[in-house]
């Protein structure tokens, strides 16, 4: 064993404290069996939470002797690391944030596997069987409290941001929590843990012991994109699609900070949800904000969505720069609106049922060399099928930037290849090129070299 891995044996916490014989066997057997890989690249993820990587192929070739297993008990299971990252301990001891997320890497992988994806009860073709999936994965981790009135602000925005940038979301983050507001971000690093570590700050002002601080990753992201510690609720969805879906079903408000190809992904994600004339009279407070250095980013995005989608995606959204304490204010008086709107209709404050999620957005989307090229990337259709398509494009360019399978697929077989219309294909060019420029595709230091080719039909 070196110096930075350490071998350890992790007891459990919460509801893997008492399980019956036939849970502890199922466990223990589950664990090896096909899912294994996945379960221990979840893990070694969060085991390198803090670690400065996000390069998925990386961090698996780095810890390829790490190992993981589920080690059986009297009433529960212990799990035992062999050659786990050192970053994940203190003075030999796991840190208990971290060991949480553990569990939850057990609870979610496992659980998804024998009681959602071979469960004959889950129709996980139609958009109601999907949405039934997500809903039962999101209670299984127990994120709902019945009890709770709507108070979680969803946060997305890039892992590689200016330390500028970095700051502002922390401050956006500290004026939700003086409102009494919630986070919820796809847990990494970046615009992802700035807010989240500002809301203990306004939460700790306010005495607010119970703020909810919601990490919703999927195993191909997460060895990019490590838990960051702040997270107490660490949710694992089996695949970016049913990720998304999580998000804006649990919350009650989206901010947008500055990002990569990944905050593109996710804007043009919701933008085709919004853009569906189901949603069209439902209240979902949407912000785009930045710093000031961060006004040119948003312009960008705002003519890309004008450009491709049309004025209406633009009226689902506003644009609020250098100010988070308006940020806070308009958030908190549109997520009131959700709640009048939700107790009028008789809908749940902790998931968004009445919200339409078509199947194009639902559909688990391989990036494939010949997916990304067949993609329809054409004005020729509705905007919010437009949306879907270009969000696929940028899912490609996010699995060939730092997922390990992504980045292995385009070493063996070259850049992917879009193909559209030539104004949209120009201007997709113009915003990856800009987020290239701005460092938003890798860390800072890192040389980007793209993994994707754009043309014209």
């Amino acid at each position: 064993m070196t110096s930075d891995r350490v071998d350890a044996q992790v007891s459990p916490v919460g509801q893997f404290d008492i399980l019956s014989k036939y849970e502890i066997n199922r466990l223990t057997d589950d664990s090896r069996g096909p899912q294994y890989q996945i379960f221990r690249n979840c893990s070694l993820a969060v085991l390198n939470s803090g670690g400065y990587m996000d390069d998925g192929k990386e961090l698996l070739e780095k810890y390829s002797d790490f190992d993981i297993s589920v080690i059986p008990t009297e009433r529960s299971v212990k799990l035992n690391v062999r050659n786990a990252p050192g970053i994940a301990f203190v003075d030999g001891k796991m840190i208990r944030g971290i060991s949480e997320h553990l569990f939850s890497v057990l609870r979610d992988i496992i659980y998804v596997n024998s009681e959602i994806t071979g469960d004959p009860r889950y129709d996980l073709v139609s958009a109601q069987g999907i949405t039934d999936a997500v809903f039962h994965i999101l209670r299984n981790a127990g994120t709902f409290d019945r009890s709770r009135s709507p108070r979680l602000v969803v946060c997305w925005g890039g892992h590689s941001i200016s330390s500028e940038e970095y700051d502002y979301t922390k401050q956006v983050g500290y004026e939700l929590a003086l409102r009494h507001l919630d986070i919820c971000t796809g847990c990494g690093p970046g615009a992802m843990k700035g807010p989240m570590k500002g809301a203990t700050i306004g939460h700790a002002k306010q005495r607010d012991r119970h703020g909810q601080y919601l990490g919703i990753t999927e195993p191909g992201i997460i060895a990019a994109e490590a838990p960051n510690p702040i997270v107490n609720q660490l949710v694992i969805m089996p695949d970016i699609e049913k990720r998304l879906e999580a998000f804006v079903r649990t919350g009650h408000g989206i901010v947008v900070f500055p990002g990569g190809a990944g905050t593109a992904e996710e804007i043009l994600y919701l933008m085709g949800i919004l853009l569906h004339e189901d949603n069209r009279e439902q209240p979902f407070p949407v912000i785009f904000t930045g710093p000031a250095s961060a006004a040119d980013y948003f312009i960008r995005i705002d003519q890309f969505i004008a450009s491709t989608l049309g004025e209406e995606a633009r009226s689902r959204y506003q644009i609020i720069i250098d100010d988070p304490a308006e940020v806070a204010r308009q958030m908190a008086a549109g997520i009131q609106a959700v709640k009048e709107y939700r107790k009028a209709s008789g809908d749940a404050y902790y998931f968004n049922w009445k919200l339409k999620v078509s199947t194009e957005f639902q559909r688990p989307f391989i990036p494939t060399h010949q997916n990304m090229h067949d993609l329809a990337l054409h004005t020729n259709q509705a905007p919010y099928l437009l949306a879907a398509n270009l969000r696929r494009a940028f899912s490609g360019i996010v699995s060939g930037n730092v997922k390990n399978e992504g980045i292995c697929n385009v070493q063996k077989n070259g850049p992917y290849q879009l193909r559209g219309d030539p104004g949209l294909m120009r201007s997709m060019d113009t915003l990856l090129a800009s987020f290239a420029q701005q460092q938003r595709m890798k860390l800072p230091g890192k040389e980007y070299i793209p993994c994707y080719q754009i043309s014209a039909d």
